[in-house]
């Protein structure tokens, strides 16, 4: 007769029944705190906690009870039944269940539950010292020659299984044991070959009454205690499968209300929204959640009344902690059909680059980003690269995405890259790992996002990034999801990240070290949009080695055009309005310029037409603000005055620009 082998059953589940011959020890790691699917033969899944996993396995196998400790409860029995705790009664003593013994005492009731029952030395002596965590004291079972203290092997009275839970939490300083803690887990791994085995049983060859041990990392015990130890088999617990999410969604989407929204409606073709078809959609949407999350989904969609086809909003009001989104808002896409105007009024001689960018928009308004690949749901809305040379508007369209979305220029996240150019600085986004300083702070990016799920985040030059932040912004466009140092696991599904970047406008020779212009004003758009683009591509394939991140971004690289003439001269005039207006707003001063001095300074101002409108407003603020500041305060004018600008001299002698203005209009305050 071979052992069952728990068909219906998790994998870890089958492979601790199938080695319980060999191993007497089992530290069982990772996802503990879900649930599991049971399915019996004939019989619907079940989601089932950990303790009832591990009592279904092994009740077959003639055990008659789990004996269960943790730092908080103590020594409590499962089954809870009267049956199982009255034997544990007989085989720990009538006093224990219920209490929180101490390592020492935890010693004890594990040598009873596996067979080596620990006779104790008499009070007093080397042997008694090491029995209370003495550091002179010998370890646990390697008693001073001359001590009364020796281990006895025992058969156990019944079959019994001792469940240690919760076990890192038994050191008090993770990674520095005390004499008590040391000696505790030194006699756990002598007990390991020294525990005792059955000659026979329901099940033949299952021989031990084994200790598992549960933690949340597999080096969350020390590790010399599993190292190299035959005895102790250490087996992981995985996150579901896909296959384990949709037989879970079958079992649960029948408990669902019946769908009333729009996203429920038929589709020719397909089956109604009640059936296989959701529990698949349950089950990808899901995607990286627990079963347990799956099961808190399904209560938040019967308490909130959303039904079968509107699932996808459970799941998200579940992630984000927000059951209203900005997508699904009537007004959305009447801000996004404006949109084109709208943007051109602020980002000016970018129609091409507007054009592709409000289609991405589109896409991602109407939830089809990626809507090729077989699973979507975790990924941001939207992911946008702008290329293309500097201060032609790349910052400001992220700006006007955020209003033009959300409504707000304030769900609007920017981080300079360049400030993120160190190894370390990814702890900055993402939060320092436990132990390190600032670990408490959380990380700005994570942090941000979960304070406003529904926003922009924009990375500016991003080609000045650290290699391991790419690393993370890998993660984030594939699974849509980020875990900071604390554990805390932040989504982007419903975020547009944008990135930046100034590549393939200009290179740096390899050899001389000269930096050579690759495109130039005036260049026809395609040209400069397929140089800008294999740049970018050679930058991501061959300098970073990161060619699966350029493949995440597919077809959204944007390229923006140097501005031409016409813009740079819209572009002049909105920054002169600005400075007209600052002066009367902080001097009470007006200012106004002649027909000839006006003409002069706007072909002052945009000479510096590779720069775009950064180029313009800095020759703006050289040719006017600066020599204007110079006559206000040299003149001490007044409030109330007009200052006319009549000439605009750029650089002309050795004192640099200067303007001749006509001052009058003063009026005294007193």
């Amino acid at each position: 007769m071979s052992a069952p082998l728990l068909p219906g059953f998790p994998a870890f589940a089958r492979e601790l029944a199938g080695t319980l011959a060999v191993h007497s020890q089992f530290v069982l790691h990772g996802n503990l705190r879900d649930l599991y699917l049971v399915e019996p033969p004939g019989g619907p899944a079940r989601p089932v906690p950990m303790l009832q996993l591990l009592w279904a396995a092994l009740e077959p196998r003639g055990y008659t009870c789990l004996v269960c400790y943790d730092p908080v409860d103590g020594i409590t029995v499962y089954p809870p039944h009267p049956g199982a705790t009255e034997a544990a009664q007989r085989l720990l003593g009538s006093r224990v269940i219920g209490r929180r013994p101490s390592l020492e005492r935890l010693r004890t009731h594990l040598a009873k539950v596996t067979g080596v029952a620990e006779q104790a030395p008499p009070e007093g002596g080397a042997a008694g010292e090491a029995r209370q965590g003495h550091p002179q004291g010998p370890p646990p079972g390697q008693p001073q020659e001359g001590a009364a203290r020796r281990d006895t092997v025992v058969r156990p009275p019944l079959r019994a299984a001792f469940v240690i839970d919760y076990a890192a939490r038994i050191t008090r300083v993770p990674g520095q044991l005390d004499p008590v803690e040391r000696d505790f887990f030194l006699y756990c791994q002598k007990l390991a070959f020294t525990a005792e085995p059955f000659a026979s049983g329901p099940v033949p060859g299952e021989r031990f009454n084994p200790v598992i041990w549960l933690v949340e990392g597999e080096r969350d015990l020390p590790a010399w205690l599993t190292a190299g130890v035959e005895p102790i088999r250490t087996i992981a617990v995985g996150t579901p499968s896909l296959g384990d999410r949709e037989r879970l969604a079958r079992a649960v989407t029948p408990m669902l209300p019946p769908s009333q929204g729009a996203t429920g409606r038929y589709v020719p073709g397909q089956a109604p929204p009640d059936g296989d078809r959701v529990a698949d959609e349950f089950a990808k949407l899901t995607e990286g959640m627990t079963l347990r999350a799956m099961t808190e989904v399904v209560r938040l969609s019967r308490d909130r009344g959303i039904g079968a086809g509107e699932i996808a909003d459970a799941v998200r009001t579940y992630k984000l902690g927000v059951a209203d989104t900005p997508w699904r808002h009537d007004s959305l896409r009447k801000h996004i059909s404006e949109g084109e105007e709208r943007i051109a009024e602020r980002v000016l001689g970018q129609s091409r680059a507007t054009g592709k960018t409000l289609d991405i928009l589109k896409r991602a308004a109407l939830g089809l980003s990626g809507a090729q690949a077989t699973s979507t749901a975790s990924r941001p809305r939207g992911v946008l690269f702008f290329a293309g040379p500097t201060g032609v508007g790349k910052t400001e369209m992220a700006k006007q995405i955020a209003e033009l979305l959300f409504g707000d220029v304030n769900a609007y996240l920017r981080f300079d890259m360049s400030e993120f150019a160190a190894d370390h600085a990814a702890d900055r986004l993402v939060g320092a790992p436990p132990g390190y300083v600032g670990f408490e702070a959380g990380g700005e990016l994570t942090g941000a996002v979960r304070r406003n799920p529904f926003q922009v985040v924009l990375f500016d030059e991003i080609e000045k990034a650290s290699t391991s932040i790419l690393d993370k912004f890998l993660q984030i466009l594939e699974d849509g999801r980020l875990t900071d140092g604390q554990g805390i696991t932040t989504h982007f599904s419903e975020c547009v990240l944008i990135f930046t970047s100034n590549l393939g406008v200009v290179t740096t020779d390899p050899v001389t070290g000269e930096r050579v212009q690759q495109v130039e004003p005036g260049m026809p758009y395609p040209e400069l949009e397929r140089r800008v683009k294999a740049a970018v591509r050679d930058y991501f394939t061959v300098t970073l080695g990161r060619p699966e991140l350029l493949n995440r971004l597919g077809d959204n690289i944007v390229v923006f055009d140097f501005i031409g003439r016409e813009a740079a001269y819209k572009i002049f005039d909105l920054q002169l309005a600005n400075t007209v207006r600052a002066v009367l707003r902080e001097q009470q001063v007006a200012l106004r310029f002649t027909e000839q001095a006006g003409w002069q300074l706007r072909e002052a101002c945009t000479v510096d037409l590779p720069n775009g409108g950064r180029g313009i407003g800095n020759l703006l603020e050289s040719n006017l603000i600066n020599p204007l500041a110079r006559e206000l305060f040299d003149r001490d004018v007044p409030p109330g005055s007009e200052v006319l600008v009549t000439g605009v001299h750029p650089g002309s002698d050795v004192a640099g620009p200067r303007i001749e203005t006509q001052i009058s209009g003063v009026r005294r305050p007193w």
